[in-house]
């Protein structure tokens, strides 16, 4: 009992402490700088059809919000503010009873900011949290531990970026990506063999994908490339960003895979000690292959949803669909092609690493 006792406080402590300020959310409004009103009555007083040239049809409510100032000096006092909102909710939204949200008050009049979000994205953090915990225990904590230390590399190597006022920020975030890897994996694997061969194959597999990217689009002279849908850099030097940004993605699915095949091979040479060197290699690539395709349905997924909310309402409106691939769905597509190439590079490079790595001509473990 006391065992068990040792083993799962952890665990519950976590959960408990987590529900605790999840709830504490609710009632953090006066932490806030900015004032925040709960909703306590809504009602809608007027009703429109509206309909564009290209027959879109849409209702228009105009909703009558009355709500309690939870912080401030005038914290308890109810006030009165008016909400527009359309059925689609394209830029805008409803608001119910209970709803907690943003607004900026001046003496004439009252606007409604936003919605306060903190209680939805702790819970979801939350609920992470305890999954990995309870499901991989110390690789879950080490999981975390990897991705918090991430964005706060990520982080300062933007600010750096600012600092330095800089257009090589391809170099930095180059580097950045070899600290990515190296950290990940050191905290996932430790500092053992396993780790040593996939972060090789990793850094193989993305600098092989890159430069053969590179190169492609530099014979093609960048065509097909539509750098200017990328909002707000286009004076900024936006290849090299488009690259940094591809960079770090493609590293992602090159490591996902590595991983999963250097573990593999470690597996199988555990169980047969005198499996020789090109079995291994051939191993691999069996493993590879299986996986690969997933992987990269997986990345095209991740792409397509991310596009398709501005694909769709630029196709609704009467685009064509070169016009709505050019402005929208271009430069992820270049993205996802350049990540599937790494993955497809990374399959041999992997196998050849570890297969050399873990046996010797002689069959034996090195």
């Amino acid at each position: 009992m006391g065992k068990q006792l040792r083993r799962w406080w952890r665990p519950i402590l976590l959960i408990v402490g987590g529900l605790l300020l999840v709830i504490g959310t609710r009632y953090a409004a006066p932490l806030y700088r900015q004032s925040i009103m709960q909703v306590t009555a809504s009602k809608v007083t007027r009703m429109t059809k509206t309909e564009d040239e290209f027959n879109n049809r849409d209702h228009q409510y105009t909703q009558q919000l009355t709500g309690r100032l939870l912080n401030g000096s005038q914290r308890g006092q109810l006030i009165h503010v008016k909400n527009v909102y359309t059925a689609s909710g394209a830029f805008d939204q409803k608001y119910r009873v209970g709803d907690q949200v943003f607004i900026s008050m001046t003496r004439k009049s009252i606007l409604i900011k936003g919605l306060k979000r903190d209680t939805v994205l702790l819970t979801l953090l939350w609920l992470a949290v305890v999954l990995l915990v309870l499901m991989l225990h110390r690789a879950g904590m080490m999981a975390l531990l990897s991705v918090l230390l991430n964005l706060v590399i990520f982080f300062l190597a933007i600010e750096l970026d600012l600092v330095l006022h800089s257009n090589r920020f391809l170099w930095l975030f180059g580097g950045l990506a070899l600290v990515f890897a190296l950290l990940t994996l050191w905290l996932i694997l430790g500092p053992t063999k396993q780790m040593v061969i996939t972060f090789a194959a990793t850094v193989s597999g993305t600098v092989l994908s890159m430069g053969l990217s590179v190169l492609v689009l530099m014979l093609t002279q960048h065509k097909g490339i539509y750098y200017e849908t990328m909002d707000y850099v286009t004076q900024v030097a936006p290849q090299p960003l488009f690259l940094a940004a591809t960079l770090l993605g493609s590293l992602g699915a090159v490591m996902d895979e590595s991983t999963d095949i250097v573990a593999t091979l470690f597996e199988l040479k555990a169980d047969k000690p005198e499996i020789s060197a090109l079995e291994l290699f051939q191993a691999g690539r069996q493993v590879g292959t299986v996986i690969m395709g997933p992987l990269i349905s997986v990345l095209l997924l991740i792409f397509i949803a991310e596009t398709m909310p501005i694909a769709l309402l630029l196709l609704k409106n009467g685009n064509s669909w070169g016009y709505t691939f050019s402005m929208t769905m271009s430069l992820g597509m270049a993205q996802s092609l350049i990540s599937g190439i790494g993955i497809v590079l990374a399959i041999p490079v992997v196998s050849f690493l570890a297969s050399r790595l873990l046996v010797t001509k002689a069959g034996a473990v090195k």
